[in-house]
């Protein structure tokens, strides 16, 4: 995939083939693999794929003529890197299926997908979707929240579906000139109003009553507040709210996160963000990592590249800061 965690800003690269293979290859290297068919009805193909980075958002451009693509779940338990996608309409029709969901998209609609899950897109006529690509563990939904969302029509041209809608497609329309720093931040806090734009449409935990939600926001809150205590985990957090241990973990059970993967995500994403802040130039890997709750480096350093892709050091170079 040309996208790369921590990657600084790219130029545009375009890839365009009038053959249905090489076209699949295309589609494999921008993205990630599908299973893909043509409308044997159409007569000539065509399909060309202009992508950009920001950071680590990629933005593309697809065209091309009717066809099915699909992510198998043999394809996506194969990869072992996930990514969360909007593919937004901007010419012809889509059908996007994901979570047991199937939305038709017309021209400006968008919708949320994932390719750690299977998918599919049925694309018709002379399609143009325009793909926006973040690593998925930059993007701050937990699992329960994703999957409450994907395969969802968003209204690209009105209200706040429109505010995100419009600052894709200038993104797009004219990638920004950024300091390698100045592009990690817009890559961030686009993919957190994507975020919000989730967390806004479908409330994961509808089913819970309303003790219950009110317990779990509360709890939410307290880690938020005390991640750089490296004490921070089950037991302190169920002692704060005057429950049990047990009680604290079948709370989250709804939620598609344990409490223990809940505090490394958010933690992983504050030192990310320092990492990337010439604010922080200064100060050490480990000073960093220390900070936010991880005392061990070599841990930290694991847990990191494991997430990322890089080792801190490395995502720290190519951020320029």
């Amino acid at each position: 995939m040309v996208l790369a965690a921590g990657s600084a800003p790219g130029g545009t690269t375009v890839r365009a083939t009038r053959r249905f293979d090489e076209w699949r290859d295309a589609i494999r290297h921008d993205f990630v693999a599908l299973d893909m068919a043509p409308d044997r009805g159409i007569g000539a193909f065509s399909g060309s794929v202009r992508s950009a980075t920001v950071a680590h958002l990629q933005v593309s451009e697809v065209r091309s003529v009717t066809q099915v693509c699909r992510r198998t779940p043999s394809l996506a338990g194969a990869d072992s890197h996930e990514f969360l996608q909007i593919g937004m309409v901007s010419r012809g029709t889509g059908v996007l299926e994901q979570d047991g969901r199937r939305t038709l998209l017309s021209q400006g609609d968008f919708a949320v997908y994932e390719t750690g899950r299977p998918f599919a897109w049925n694309l018709g006529g002379a399609w143009e979707l325009d793909v926006f690509t973040w690593p998925r563990a930059a993007v701050g939904l937990s699992t329960a929240e994703s999957a409450a969302v994907t395969a969802v029509r968003f209204a690209g041209r009105q209200g706040f579906s429109g505010i995100v809608g419009g600052m894709l497609r200038g993104l797009l329309t004219a990638p920004p000139r950024l300091s390698p720093a100045g592009a990690v931040r817009v890559a961030d806090e686009v993919g957190e109003l994507v975020a919000t734009l989730a967390i806004e449409q479908s409330d994961p935990w509808a089913v819970a009553d309303a003790p219950q939600l009110a317990l779990l926001h509360r709890i939410h809150d307290h880690i938020d507040a005390h991640l750089a205590d490296p004490e921070l985990g089950p037991v302190s957090i169920a002692r704060a709210h005057f429950v049990s241990t047990r009680q604290l973990h079948r709370l989250f059970a709804g939620t598609g996160e344990t409490v223990t993967r809940r505090i490394r995500r958010l933690r992983l994403e504050r030192c990310r963000r320092e990492l990337s802040d010439r604010r922080r130039a200064t100060d050490s890997v480990t000073d960093i990592s220390r900070r936010w709750g991880f005392p061990d480096l070599p841990g930290f350093s694991r847990a990191f590249r494991s997430t990322y892709g890089l080792s801190p050091t490395d995502y720290r170079a190519r951020s320029g800061s």
